[in-house]
This record gives C-alpha cells, structure tokens and sequence, in this order.
C-alpha cells in the first residue's frame, strides 16, 4: 500500500512542494480540480524539477509567507538568548586567556635563570662594513674640520662622541678629537679643572680611536696649525637641535662647513636622530664598542678589581647605585627624610633655574624616582638572589652615606666598592670623577649581573653594550610597578611579595625579546648591530617525529671578527644543542 507524503525539496534552482508516492504515481487530482484550485488560490509556479519530469510545481504564496513569518519569529524568539550566551562565552574566554597568561607568566618566572638568559649564547654584536662601504682615508678630499664639544657625564659624552665620528660622516668632514666637559653637569666640588684633566686623552686611548676609525672617517687631534692661520675669523660656533636628521645636517651645517672650512658643534649630545640607515647604525656600534677604549691604567685597575671580586666568588652583581645627592636633587623626589632632606635636596636643586616643580608623590607613581638601596635589595632577593650573593657597588656619594647602604648591606652582607678593593691604587684617580666612572663602568661591564636603580645614561649605555656582547643578564626595575608593591611590602607575605616583584620584572631582564625592533633608544636597543648565531639541528627528529633521527647536515662556521682590530670581542663559543621550539628569533640579520 502506497504512503503518500508532502515534502519540500530543493533542487539548488527552487523551492518545490510536491506530492509524491513512493511508487512515484501521477497526481489524482483531475484538470477540472487543478482548474477550481487555480482559481481559488494565488500561486507561484516554479522552473521544473531535475528528475527529468518537466512538470511545473506551483506553491501558494499564503504558505511561503507564512513559513517566511514563522522562520522570522523564531529568529526574534531566540536572539536574546543567543547574544546573552555569546556575551557570555566571551567573557569567559577572556578570563581563561587571563589566566593562562598569568600561569605562563608564574611558569616562566619559576624557570627563570637569575644568573644568565638562556639566549645568552645565541646572539653576538655584529658591526661590520658591508661589502659595498665606502671607505675613507685621510688623503680624500675633506669638506672641513669639526669640532665637537661633547657635554654632561661621561656617558653622555660618549654618546656625543658616537653621534660626532656619524656627522662627521654624513658631512664628509674630518673629525678633530672630541672636546670633553671641563665642567661636571652635577657640579662634583672635587673636579679639577685645570690643565687637561677632563680631555678625551686621559680617558681614551687616543692613538687607538684614530686608528680604528681611519675607513670610517679621517680623525686628527688638531686641526692643523697652517689651517688655523688662513681664518679670517674665529672658528664658526652653533648648536644644533636634538635629535636632528641627517638631511638637516647636509641642509643647514653642510654649506656654512664648506664655506668656513672650520666648524664647532656646541653642547653636542643627543644632537642626532635614533633612527639612521643602518650602515650609520652599524657605524654607532663600531665606535661605541669598539673605538673607545679606555686608557691602560684606567683598564689596569678595572681589571684589577674584576679579579678580586673573581678571587671571593666565581660569579657576582654588580650594581650601579645613582644616589648621590645631586641625583636626587635634580629627580626631585622625596625619600622620607624630613625637613632636612627637603631643605638640603631644595639648596642642591637650584642650581638648576629652569627645573620645573614636580609632586614627589607623583614622580614615584610615574616610576620616575630611583630606587633607594634597601629597594633594591628586596628586589634582588625577591627574584632569586640568596644572601651569600656578592655585590659590586658602583656609585658615588650616597645620600646619608653608611647608614643608607645599611639595609642593602644587612640583605647582602657581601658587599664591595672600588674604594674597598683598591684602596692606594685608587687614590691617584679619586680627584676625577670620569675616572672614576669609567673604572665603574669596566666593572659592571664584565660582571655576570648588572642592575641599575634608575635608567640614566650609564644604565643605558651598558644595557646596550651587554645586549651587543650576548645579552648578558641585565636587570633595571619596572619602578612604575615596583613603587606600589614597596608601598605594601609590609602587609605582604614575603612568598606573595617576591611572586609579584617576579611578575612585574617581567621583560625587564635583559632577554632579546623585550622590546621590538626600531622601538626605544638606539644605544639601549642596538637592534642593527645584533646579529643570530646559526642554528645547528641535532636529532629534532627525536622529539618531533616520533623518535626518528634526522640527518646532521654540517653548517659551516661564518667569521665572526667583523672588527679584526678587536677579535677578544668575538670568542664564539659552539651553540649548544636546543630544541628548534626553544629558539626565538627577535632581531632582524
């Protein structure tokens, strides 16, 4: 017995309702029937079917709209419901990214290598010539001699120094020895400046500096004396704004150099734009970190001091400690000191007439306020650091003196200055305080862990020098974050505060990845200048295709003495077997 039954179907052309038998029997209703339907009922008639029939189906226009209105009402019917639910998935997606993120984070800071990052060996400064470089000589035609007098601390001034061998480049120009400041830009009483105590030879070696740089740019310690003679007028003095592009060099400092034949840069600091090709970018590296080296008796001692501390414990920090008086003056920040703090902070402060007043509070806020020692030791023993660690503190005047090392000598009783490690060996510098700087700065260059309190220029020039020799551990507070938790230590369990300090140092560790490409100070960030090690594959098959070994192909070691004047700086040491996953590539070749 036949079952009749209604059914849509499609046909990818039309919508057809149809009454079918499953013995596929023609429709019983008779013309005359089909006729009175016509009649009584609108009707939409539809192309044929695909099953080869050729009869046309009609369906009314009653039932299309009332399926139409009742799809329509369903939908209303459960909008609300649907977007509720999907609000509702996403807020917990949110959450459940929030904390996965969190758990990576605890996950990362409970792996983390207090002593070493472990891309530390897979990087290494890369600053040589291309191939298509240009050198120049002493004997090519020179557009004039430049003059620069570089301004503020030594670090400052190197800065000065980097950016005048750049310019002096873009101008064609031959470079005479830099002028370094004979007045300290903190006032240091114990300067001394008569005779040649602040020039550039008693720092760097000159001969040195000269010689590295004869294929970048001509350089001389005078401008000679038959030039001098010929001027008509003094040499022509100006300054140039901050952070100039070269264009503006070639348009405004080019033509009066022709025409004057010799040129004074003035206060010539930060006088060059951060971002520069990066064959000048490559440039900036050759002469920071290779060019300027220190004089012997300057590298003698540094050196001397680095074996001692080598002598006591086969690793060590060293700590570049800005709290001096004058430091904290000028940052305008407030310490907890009273009314004498305020008073001998405000008498220091008006050297400077044109600081603005700031809050205190809201500098600290802002991060802007240095860490105080005690700080700074809560926060090296947060993030892993035992008490048996041995410190190198480089600093001058503290503030309150002993009894404000006092709290960072009670966390790290291990704890050592030059003036503790070379006593009379010290003494002939101790009136000169780039000297000293530059002792400290050798120091805290060769130590396993550098830290900072504040991210001032020596901060900064070393955490550039450590990226470009290895990433080595370099680590400067998140003050922003820091500032709150300090404010709450005392209501915290220790194991809650040093999980926070962990978070909030986060990306603030020297790691390659901290911050990308063409972001952030050039001399912080030598991005341009840091190059990868290549990867040797070994048995990554083991662990990504079921145990199966794959074929060591043999890489060909490049040569790493771009700068073969300085081949000490590239001791490339083998890359150690990793997984190809563990491997991150953060700076562009």
């Amino acid at each position: 017995m036949g079952v009749a039954a209604k059914s849509w179907i499609y046909t990818g052309r039309v919508l057809v309702l149809s009454n079918t038998h499953h013995h596929h029997k023609k429709s019983n209703l008779n013309l005359k029937q089909q006729n009175l339907l016509s009649e009584n009922h609108h009707w939409l008639v539809w192309p044929p079917s695909s099953d080869g029939g050729g009869h046309r189906r009609r369906i009314s226009w009653t039932v299309v709209c009332g399926v139409m209105l009742f799809v329509v009402g369903l939908i209303s019917f459960f909008t609300g419901h649907v977007a509720s639910d999907l609000e509702w998935c996403s807020h917990r997606l949110v959450a459940k990214r929030r904390l996965w993120k969190k758990k990576v984070e605890r996950l990362n800071a409970a792996k983390l290598d207090i002593w070493e990052s472990k891309f530390s060996k897979s990087y290494y400064g890369c600053s040589e010539r291309s191939p298509n470089y240009a050198t120049r000589t002493n004997q090519l035609t020179s557009n004039g001699y430049l003059l620069i007098a570089a301004s503020g601390g030594l670090n400052q001034q190197r800065t000065g120094i980097t950016d005048a061998v750049v310019v002096a480049r873009i101008l064609n120009a031959t470079l005479v020895i830099p002028e370094l400041d004979h007045h300290s830009y903190w006032k240091d009483d114990r300067r001394v400046t008569k005779d040649t105590i602040f020039d550039f030879a008693n720092i760097f070696d000159v001969d040195w500096f000269i010689s590295f740089l004869a294929k970048d740019v001509p350089v001389v310690k005078r401008v000679p004396e038959k030039i001098m003679r010929s001027l008509e007028k003094p040499p022509y003095t100006m300054r140039v704004p901050r952070k100039s592009e070269p264009q503006f060099y070639l348009d405004e400092v080019l033509p009066i150099l022709t025409k004057r034949h010799v040129l004074q840069l003035t206060k010539f600091d930060y006088r060059l734009a951060n971002d520069l090709d990066e064959e000048l970018q490559r440039m900036r590296c050759r002469v920071n970190y290779h060019a300027l080296r220190f004089t012997k008796p300057i590298q003698n001692l540094g050196q001397k001091i680095v074996m001692e501390m080598r002598k006591m414990a086969p690793r060590f920090i060293a700590i570049h400690l800005r709290f001096e008086p004058d430091m904290l003056a000028f940052s305008g920040c407030y310490y907890g000191g009273g009314d004498k703090e305020r008073n001998d902070l405000g008498e220091i402060r008006k050297r400077w007439t044109t600081l603005p007043e700031t809050s205190p509070d809201g500098e600290r806020k802002r991060g802007k306020c240095p860490l105080t020692p005690h700080e700074v030791g809560l926060m090296l023993r947060a993030l892993g650091f035992e008490n048996n660690t041995y410190l190198y503190v480089a600093s001058g005047e503290i503030y309150g003196g002993e009894e404000t090392l006092k709290p960072l000598r009670e966390l790290f009783p291990n704890l050592y200055t030059k003036e503790m490690l070379a006593n009379e060996e010290l003494r002939p510098f101790l009136p000169y305080s780039s000297r000293l700087a530059a002792i400290d700065y050798m120091v805290c260059d060769e130590s396993d862990v550098f830290v900072t309190n504040n991210n001032g220029n020596m901060a900064k020039i070393l955490a550039g020098r450590r990226r470009y020799m290895g990433h080595k551990r370099t680590i400067r507070p998140n003050a922003k974050k820091l500032n709150a938790l300090f404010l709450k230590r005392e209501k915290l369990p220790w194991e809650s505060f040093a999980k926070k300090v962990k978070a909030a140092q986060q990306g603030f560790l020297g790691e390659p990845d901290e911050l990308k490409t063409g972001r952030g100070e050039f001399h912080e960030y030598p991005s341009a200048c840091i190059c990868k090690k290549p990867f040797k594959f070994s048995d990554l098959g083991r662990n990504y295709h079921n145990n199966q070994t794959l074929t060591r192909m043999p890489v060909a070691e490049p040569e790493y003495g771009h700068n073969e004047e300085d081949q000490g700086v590239h001791n490339v040491q083998n890359i150690e077997d990793a997984g190809l996953i563990e491997f991150k590539e953060v700076y562009h070749q």
